[in-house]
């Protein structure tokens, strides 16, 4: 069974007006996210998930669940979670605990499956503008962090800590270009942050590659490439592969790795 949010449209025709300007004055999200992923055991009925208000106004926040699509909106998605509150007001220095709860739709059980959890904050309109101002925007501020939904059987510390050192790489060329090509053979999302090639004597670094979060997603039993753009030529045999990837917690973590032919 699929759940499915219910909002007045009025509302949802306010949250979604997120990309837009705020005359010339800078402006940053105040509710935040304590976390930068949620981990979603199989086994749990329901997880929490907390926010601060760590700015100086209140602030309307709605939050909702999709599949990977960064357009979604609350009412164009259809997953197995339910959030409660979905709708909510958060003080100036206050928080808020978010209920996520799972329908218990079946979901693989041999691997992991992502979702991605959204807030959407409307500030309030400040109290020096016009009401009848036309030249004035309502600003809001979207953010997006992942879930992980882990079956039950692979939520070990053991198997999740070992994940990564279980990626095999190589180098290949396609056309001009040099790729690492990584395969994840696990049943994990492996997020890699970094990539770069070193030598394996001297530990100099001889071509970094920076990624961003969501271009690194390695899915499991997929492969990737990463371009090396800084590489013109058939690099040395001894060298190895030099990765960060972000853990449970987000925190970078640097694994070291043989390349294979």
């Amino acid at each position: 069974m699929h759940l499915h949010f219910n909002i007045s449209g009025s509302v949802c025709a306010l949250l979604a007006s997120f990309c837009v300007f705020l005359h010339a004055i800078p402006a940053s999200a105040s509710v935040v996210i304590n976390g930068t992923r949620v981990i979603f055991p199989s086994n749990e009925r329901e997880v929490s998930v907390r926010l601060t208000n760590e700015g100086a106004s209140p602030g309307l926040v709605q939050m909702w669940i999709d599949k990977g699509d960064p357009k979604s909106t609350p009412n164009a998605t259809e997953v197995p979670f339910l959030l409660t509150p979905p709708l909510f007001r958060v003080d100036p220095a206050k928080g808020q605990t978010v209920r996520m709860i799972y329908s218990q739709e079946p979901l693989p059980q041999d691997h992991e499956s992502i979702f991605w959890l959204n807030l959407l904050e409307v500030p309030p309109r400040p109290q020096n503008v016009d009401p009848d101002d036309s030249n004035y925007v309502q600003m809001a501020f979207r953010t997006r962090i992942k879930v992980f939904f882990r079956p039950q059987a692979l939520n070990t510390q053991e198997q999740v800590g070992t994940a990564p050192t279980k990626v095999t790489w190589k180098i290949v060329r396609d056309g001009d270009t040099y790729f690492l090509e990584a395969q994840n053979p696990t049943p994990y999302y492996i997020n890699v942050v970094k990539t770069g090639l070193v030598n394996a004597n001297d530990e100099k670094e001889v071509v970094p590659k920076f990624l961003n979060d969501e271009g690194g997603m390695l899915a499991p039993g997929k492969q990737e490439r990463y371009a090396l753009k800084n590489l013109k030529q058939t690099p040395p045999a001894a060298l190895k592969v030099r990765f960060s990837y972000l853990n449970d917690y987000g925190g970078a973590v640097d694994v070291d790795s043989a390349l294979t032919q």
